[in-house]
Order: structure tokens, then C-alpha cells, then sequence
């Protein structure tokens, strides 16, 4: 009688655990794709050149909304009379900061919530730094106000949204599943792969970091052929000097940008240089990736990271064909948190091989999940 009683014990605390885990794997998963809404939404507002169309911070002209009645025009531009109201400006901001604040409120409903089941095995680290984390996104979000679209603080910023949906993207996988275990062989020729792969990692990482300077200064549009930059293979007095100087002034209204032409042609070709790069590099790594998971449940991983680069080469040549289509330009941004999500959950999965396979549990139990930190 005892035993089973324990047993009964055991069962009931497993299916806790495992309701639980389910509940916060379900809102992390919210979480990521709405991230990905705020991400492509902070896009539109740049390409549409609405990042200043509120001047302050959080509100709109001191209103919740963007001021609409003629009362409301007036009193809004006498606070601000060198900015004056502009509602299809106005509008693109505000949606970004409400989108951007449910994020916010979902971010801090998952991290109570992992304190609330911290005995049930759920992540609780993770969650508190990831909401830690939206904190600081919003204060980066309110200095691209404040500071006038300063370079700097824009390119963090729409780094910030990448990491934030790399960190939700990583906790979504904790929270859902196993790894299928694959034959020794594979897994030893795996392993072996892996430090490539935590190189492709860096670099997709790093031309994200170029896309974003080449936002924050305006410099999509400084070469506007293809393949050749203004007519030139090599473009003569690019100024990669002035591109990259991270010390500009605070002050000036940054809107439109500030750098010379020469500035933005080094940055526009750098960033089609580390685009290359990633296509190589890539190109080579997949191929001997895909010999050693051709057959098994890695392989469609392998072909949806190809996938997503051939896209997201395709667009970013189009934004250039066709001079910078919102729609196009906005999918540029959106496919490249896809590309960067696929390498973080193929870097998963192939982490995952090489661990110790579990015992599938019987249909009375939920599934079993380590307890993480």
C-alpha cells in the first residue's frame, strides 16, 4: 500500500512537472513570434522614417495616442513646435511601442510564472534574464527618441530585439523536447562540426551587426547596382574611417543620417562583403553537415537553414534591384532572425546528440525534462 501510494506521489508530482513545463513552453513560443512582429514592426517604423514621429518617450506628444482632434494638433505642437505633428509618422512609432509593450507584459508573465513553478523544474534563470534584458531594450528603445536616432543606440537597439528573440527562441527549447538520439558514428563526426558551426554562429551574428549599422546610418541606399557599386568593383574613396567612427556627437537630429557619401558606400560594401562571406561559409559548411545527417531527423534542419539563406541573399539583392521596397526591405530584416534562429536551434539539436538518450516515458506520464538552472 505504501509503495503505491508513493507511486501515485510520483506520478502526480511528474505530471505537474510536466503541465508546467508545457504551459511555459506554449507562452514562450508566444513570446518568440511575437518578437518577431516587434522586430519587423521596428523595421516598417525605420523605412518609413517615423522613428522620430513622436519626440518624446512613451507617450505621443504627452498623449497615449497619437494626437487625432484639432485641439489635441494644437496643444501637442506648442509643446513641441520643431517637431509638428505628423499622424502617418506618429502612427508607425506608437504601434512599434504598444507591440513592444505587450511583449514586455508577456516577457514578465513568463518570468513570474517561472518563479510562481520554480519547484516544478521550470527554467527560472533564463526567464528572469530575458525579462531583466526587455527592461534594458526599453530603455535603448527610449534613448533612440531622446538621443534623435544617434547610430549607436539605434544599431544596439535593433540588436537588442535579435538577442531577445535568440534568448525566447532558446528557452522555448528547453521547455519543449528531446533530441532523437543519432548512431555513434554520426554523433563522433558531429561533434567535430560543431566548433564550425559556432563559427557561422559569430559570423551571422557579425552581419547582422553590419545590417543594423548600415540602417542606423542610412547606407542601404549608397550603392544602387548590383554587382558592381556605383559602376565600380572597388568604389575609390570609400572612407571605412568615417563609416565606422563609433564616437559620433550626440546632439544632431540623426534622422536621414549624418555621414558623407564616402561613409556609407565602406559601410553598404562591407556589409556586401560579410554577406559573401556567410554565403561561403555557409555553402561549405551545410555540405558536410548534410553527409553526416543526410537520412536522419537532422536533415530537414540542414535544408531549412539552406533555405533561409538563399532567401535571405535573394532579398537582400532585391532590396538593391528594386531601390529599397518597404515590403522587401522589412522581409530582409524578418528573414534574417530567421537565418539566425536556424543556426541557434541546428546548434541545438547537434548539442543535443551527444546527450545521454532518456527512456521514452509510458502514456500515463508527461515528458520528462531536466531541471535546468
Amino acid at each position: 500500500m505504501a509503495e503505491e501510494q508513493q507511486y501515485s506521489m510520483d506520478q502526480h508530482s511528474m505530471n505537474r512537472q510536466g503541465q508546467a513545463h508545457r504551459v511555459m513552453a506554449r507562452w514562450a513560443l508566444i513570446a518568440a513570434l511575437f518578437t518577431v512582429v516587434v522586430v519587423m514592426l521596428g523595421a516598417w517604423t525605420r523605412l518609413v522614417d517615423a522613428g522620430l514621429g513622436c519626440p518624446d518617450w512613451p507617450g505621443c506628444y504627452g498623449f497615449l495616442t497619437v494626437p487625432q482632434s484639432e485641439s489635441s494638433i494644437a496643444t501637442a505642437n506648442a509643446r513641441f513646435p520643431e517637431s509638428p505633428v505628423d499622424a502617418s509618422k506618429g502612427w508607425p512609432e506608437m504601434i512599434h511601442r504598444y507591440a513592444a509593450g505587450t511583449l514586455g507584459l508577456i516577457v514578465f508573465g513568463l518570468a513570474g510564472y517561472a518563479v510562481r513553478r520554480r519547484r516544478e523544474g521550470v527554467p527560472v534563470k533564463l526567464p528572469l534574464f530575458i525579462a531583466g534584458f526587455i527592461v534594458l531594450q526599453g530603455l535603448f528603445g527610449m534613448w533612440t527618441v531622446t538621443l534623435q536616432l544617434w547610430p549607436k543606440v539605434v544599431a544596439l537597439h535593433l540588436l537588442g530585439g535579435f538577442t531577445t528573440l535568440s534568448l525566447l527562441t532558446l528557452l522555448t527549447l528547453r521547455l519543449r523536447g528531446r533530441h532523437r538520439p543519432l548512431p555513434p558514428d554520426r554523433e563522433s563526426a558531429l561533434a567535430r562540426l560543431r566548433p564550425w558551426l559556432y563559427g557561422g554562429l559569430a559570423l551571422v551574428i557579425l552581419q547582422i551587426a553590419l545590417g543594423a549599422w548600415t540602417a542606423a546610418n542610412y547606407a542601404a541606399v549608397a550603392c544602387p547596382d548590383l554587382p558592381t557599386c556605383q559602376g565600380q568593383w572597388w568604389p575609390e574613396n570609400m572612407d571605412f574611417r568615417h563609416g565606422f567612427d563609433l564616437l559620433q556627437t550626440i546632439g544632431p537630429n540623426y534622422l536621414g543620417g549624418q555621414l558623407t557619401a564616402d561613409g556609407r558606400v565602406a559601410i553598404h560594401v562591407s556589409h556586401r562583403l560579410g554577406a559573401i562571406i556567410v554565403l561561403v561559409y555557409f555553402s561549405a559548411l551545410l555540405l558536410a553537415l548534410w553527409r553526416q545527417v543526410r537520412h536522419t531527423p537532422l536533415q530537414s534542419m540542414v535544408l531549412l537553414t539552406a533555405a533561409a539563406l538563399v532567401v535571405q541573399i535573394v532579398l537582400g539583392l532585391a532590396n538593391v534591384a528594386f531601390h529599397i521596397p518597404l515590403s522587401v526591405a522589412v522581409a530582409h530584416n524578418a528573414m534574417g532572425a530567421g537565418l539566425l534562429l536556424t543556426v541557434i536551434h541546428m546548434l541545438w539539436r547537434v548539442h543535443g546528440t551527444a546527450r545521454q538518450p532518456v527512456a521514452e516515458p509510458d502514456k500515463t506520464t508527461t515528458n520528462h525534462h531536466e531541471v535546468p538552472a
